[in-house]
């Protein structure tokens, strides 16, 4: 069995999907760059990486008890990144129960040999992807959306294109 590219996250529904879309799209129109289809924005909270399509069970019955409760994210501004080079919104504050579900996972993944990301957890959802610099543009109306699960994610490169699919169980 192949490798998957695995990640988890907070995966909008279509709804929300046409919140974030309703609120950016003023702002979005000012960003050179291209756009990420809507249909793959999500909030990254742990990136796995390569993971064994044979340890796939394991995985989720490491997790299937993690509970996240409800799960609140306020989304205020659209920001350049450097190094990515991305538009994404982000919120300012990390609600605690985002800061202990993502703890959560990381620690479930130490069995499978993850290494837990050093860096300060940034939540944020990518709207746009080789982006020229821009200044940070507050929303005119910020988003809150909730979610009281979580995804496993697996990206799929194909012909140049990267597409993100939730593995249902």
């Amino acid at each position: 069995m192949a490798d998957k590219k695995l990640f988890f996250a907070l995966w909008p529904s279509h709804r929300q999907r046409e919140q974030l879309r309703d609120a950016i799209v003023p702002s979005l129109s000012t960003v050179e760059g291209t756009a990420v289809d809507r249909g793959n924005w999500h909030v990254t909270l742990v990136y796995i990486g390569d993971f064994p399509e044979e340890r796939i069970p394991g995985l989720r019955s490491a997790v299937a008890l993690i509970d996240p409760g409800q799960i609140r994210v306020r989304f205020e501004s659209l920001t350049f990144w450097q190094r990515p080079k991305i538009a994404c919104v982000h919120t300012r504050t990390v609600p605690p129960e985002l800061e202990r579900l993502v703890q959560s996972l990381q620690q479930a993944l130490i069995p499978f040999g993850y290494d837990p990301d050093p860096r300060v957890y940034r939540p944020h959802i990518t709207v746009a992807r080789k982006v020229r610099t821009f200044q940070e543009v507050r929303l005119a109306r910020p988003v809150e959306l909730t979610w009281s699960e979580f995804e496993l994610v697996e990206s799929v490169s194909f012909r140049g294109e990267v597409q993100y699919h939730p593995l249902k169980q």
